[in-house]
């Protein structure tokens, strides 16, 4: 049996869950999600906690059981805590700022590049860093990776945006004059 799938979910204080024909909707402090259940999976209330069950052991409704039960952990933690990435924009003169209900990317091209901020999701910029959050997890990881689609970071200089803590495997540049083939 899936481990994950298995252990009942608990329903933190101030969140609300409800089911209704095959839908689970969560609704806490920092929004409202929902989201359809595979109609053989089934899914109970039993007081503040959720129960995941699946009907038989075949791989198909193993992994379903499995991911089922992480989707309606993560709304939980969404609605109450929410979830936050962070992006670095790194390079001389790249920079960002949020103007209105846009972000504004200086990143070496001729013209500013201009992203409209979704309405569920808030960003911020503090020191050359891009605060992505909201309670839909998936949404925050989407936003963050068109974001980071602007100017992945270079092979060469490690010039770009990339997600903090992210590792850059560096490429060696060329090396002039040494060496096979060149000039003495």
């Amino acid at each position: 049996m899936s481990r994950i799938g298995k252990k009942p979910i608990e329903i933190p204080q101030g969140v609300k869950v409800s089911l209704e024909s095959g839908e689970v909707r969560v609704e806490g402090p920092k929004g409202r999600l929902s989201m359809k259940v595979h109609p053989d999976i089934r899914v109970s209330l039993d007081g503040n906690m959720i129960k995941v069950e699946r009907p038989t052991d075949q791989p198909f409704h193993r992994a379903l059981h499995g991911t089922t039960a992480a989707l309606i952990r993560n709304m939980i933690k969404g609605v109450s805590e929410g979830f936050t990435k962070v992006l670095e924009v790194v390079g001389l003169g790249y920079r960002a700022s949020v103007k209105g209900n846009n972000l504004e990317l200086s990143l070496g091209l001729s013209h500013p590049v201009v992203y409209p901020i979704p309405p569920d999701v808030k960003i911020e910029v503090r020191e050359n860093k891009i605060y992505v959050s909201g309670a839909d997890k998936q949404r925050v990881g989407q936003v963050c990776a068109e974001i980071r689609a602007f100017r992945k970071p270079d092979a060469y200089k490690g010039k770009g945006i990339r997600y903090e803590g992210e590792v850059l495997k560096l490429k060696a540049g060329k090396s002039a004059g040494k060496g096979k083939g060149g000039k003495k």
